[in-house]
């Protein structure tokens, strides 16, 4: 094994080989070894769209939507309660994934006036949005209550009073939760991490209370229930049991005043990046999640409420790949300092600008050669970008063939979300396409920027 390789990393028997759970579900290597995914050749999306270019197995998407709603709903109705699910479009959001959500059972989940819009010109009924972020400005707000949305997560004191001017003024009555934050530490990277004291989020438990006696003095908004997220890419449940214990304490409390019909835990389920990952089912987290709501209840001999849940990631995290043509190759020697060892450098034509998780907060993900397999023994490489960063890295350790060369196309898993989600234009590159891929047909769902694009934003052109 190098030595420069993490202990997770195990060297292959076969550097072509695709890891259960970390790919899409379409995903195959053709009789030439030429991977295809929703029956499409990776050289024939390459040709058609260009690299790097972002590839979703829409069935794969559609499945996992609809199979997270039936294990929700199924563990709440073995207590007799119900539940509901929110796809978090942060993860990612076009008119078609609004459309597959629906179309699986599914509220959408924003955080900004352009979230919003996309949900609303794909025609989701506006009650089946919810809307977060801890800043929404006076014109979202305005915008949200104007057209009737189900519910807005409320994240401060200026902001319940925000929402009451607004209802009142447009007479009507908006929905809300409120949001905590229960103090639980999810087992995640200190940037996904979202119920802890110091950072931006929501209520403590305490202010919570303050909150909600006075959204119930105000006629203009209505108190429908807590809400609360620990964090993204979490693998148990266990955070979850201890978050509803706490938060159920205060929806107790709150009993006394009124009712407290909701109880939104969030989500933030994990998802395979690499073969060393092993996410739970999503029936055995909603299995462990409801019964602990549940039992919970039983013993503080409080009704279940209903319950929501926001799973973003792990609805359509693995069913996207990117696909990149490699430019350069270069063997690095590095002084081990028991000796030496090579790493091989790939060059790719992305990079930071389409998929910025492993910069911001060193994410790992696997990749393989695309466009054919090889016999060639396994070599530790790290896969970069062709921006000018040091950190400008797209897979910082993986196996492939030694013999990758310029020319071939390397497909790195499980970018469906946070990758065009999160997608700038540093040093002036444009964002790559969206295609989602069915049935040996591809469709763009994302147009791809061009130069020209970049350039009409800049009125100092004439052109």
């Amino acid at each position: 094994m190098n030595p420069l390789a993490p202990d997770w990393l195990a060297e292959p028997d076969d550097a072509n080989d695709l890891a259960a759970g970390v790919w899409p579900d379409t995903i195959r290597r053709t009789k030439k070894g030429e991977l295809s995914v929703g029956g499409m050749k990776a050289s024939a999306l390459a040709e058609r769209y260009g690299t790097p270019v972002l590839v979703l197995d829409e069935l794969h998407v559609r499945e996992r939507a609809e199979r997270t709603r039936r294990a929700f709903e199924t563990a709440a109705a073995r207590h007799g309660g119900s539940a509901r699910v929110y796809y978090a479009g942060k993860a990612f959001l076009t008119s078609e994934v609004a459309r597959w959500m629906l179309a699986a059972g599914l509220n959408i989940d924003v955080c900004s006036r352009g979230e919003l819009e996309t949900a609303l010109a794909a025609d989701v009924p506006a009650e089946r949005i919810g809307f977060h972020g801890n800043n929404k400005s006076v014109s979202e707000l305005e915008r949200a209550i104007g057209v009737g949305l189900g519910t807005i997560v409320v994240d401060s004191p200026i902001e319940v009073e925000r929402i009451s001017a607004i209802a009142e003024r447009l007479g009507t009555s908006q929905r809300v939760l409120v949001r905590v934050r229960s103090g639980v530490h999810a087992d995640t990277h200190d940037f996904l991490a979202t119920a802890h004291e110091d950072q931006k989020f929501g209520f403590s438990l305490e202010e919570a209370e303050s909150a909600v006696a006075r959204i119930r003095e105000l006629p203009s908004v209505e108190f429908v229930g807590l809400h609360c997220h620990i964090g993204s890419q979490i693998f148990g449940v266990s955070g979850f049991r201890e978050s509803a214990s706490r938060v159920l304490e205060l929806h107790e409390r709150l009993l006394g005043g009124g009712p407290v019909p909701l109880l939104n835990l969030g989500g933030g389920f994990g998802i395979a990046y690499t073969r060393a990952d092993t996410p739970a089912e999503i029936e055995a987290l909603a299995d462990g999640i409801v019964d602990a709501v549940a039992n919970e209840c039983a013993a503080r001999g409080i009704d279940m409420p209903e319950l929501a849940f926001e799973p973003g990631r792990s609805i359509i995290g693995s069913a996207g790949i990117t696909l990149y043509e490699v430019g350069t190759t270069k063997p690095v020697v590095v002084d081990t300092g028991d000796g030496s060892a090579e790493r091989l450098y790939v060059a790719v034509d992305g990079g930071m600008s389409d998929n910025v998780r492993p910069a911001l907060y060193g994410a790992q993900y696997s990749a393989r050669i695309a466009s054919r397999t090889s016999e060639a023994p396994a070599a530790l490489v790290r896969v970069v970008g062709m921006h000018c960063e040091s950190g400008d890295i797209v897979v910082d350790n993986e196996y492939l063939p030694g013999d990758v060369v310029p020319g071939d196309l390397v497909a790195v898993a499980s970018t469906g979300a946070y990758s065009a989600a999160m997608a700038s234009n540093y040093n002036h590159v444009p964002r790559p396409a969206v295609v989602a891929v069915r049935d040996g047909e591809a469709r763009v769902i994302l147009r791809g920027e061009t130069i020209d694009d970049l350039l009409a934003r800049d009125p100092g052109l004439v052109r």
